[in-house]
């Protein structure tokens, strides 16, 4: 299946799990698992920056489709070395909801650079395999002052 479709499909069933919260009480064994070990590997390689305990969640083949960081465990340990510590060592991601749907798992995250910023909204989308991560998409929008609304963006 090509990216294109796993993400079409991808998104009809986050509609559906968003739809219905008991989608989300009832997880399999396998998708809690899956859950486990994407926050594990979130908490590890986010908000402890912490290259070894990370690269410990990865699969043997790695696909990543964020523009800043390359494939594989070597593009992750890029990734956490260079941009995480030292662009942004004091960086802290807080996980807002989870939603697992078979194999993929997404996180929508509030992540802050520095205290007191605004900071950037963000889905992060995750397959695992074998309990490994094997693919990682994320998309990123800036937290605004002002919004057209009150309701926030989490």
């Amino acid at each position: 299946m090509t990216s294109i479709r796993l993400l079409r499909s991808f998104a009809l069933g986050v509609a559906v799990a968003l739809c219905s919260a008991a989608a989300q009480a009832s997880l399999t064994p396998q998708e809690q698992a899956n859950k486990d070990v994407v926050l594990s590997f979130y908490e590890a390689a986010i908000n402890r920056k912490d290259v070894e305990a990370a690269v410990a969640y990865i699969g043997p083949k790695y696909i990543q489709h964020n523009p800043r960081a390359a494939d594989g465990v070597e593009g992750l340990k890029g990734f956490i070395g260079g941009y995480l510590k030292q662009k942004n060592p004091n960086l802290k991601a807080t996980v807002k909801r989870v939603i697992v749907q078979d194999d993929l798992v997404v996180l929508h995250v509030h992540s802050l650079p520095e205290p007191g910023e605004l900071g950037t909204a963000i889905m992060d989308i995750f397959r695992v395999e074998n309990g490994k991560i094997v693919e990682h998409w994320d998309v990123m929008q800036p937290v605004p002052d002002k919004m057209a609304h009150g309701n926030g963006m989490f």
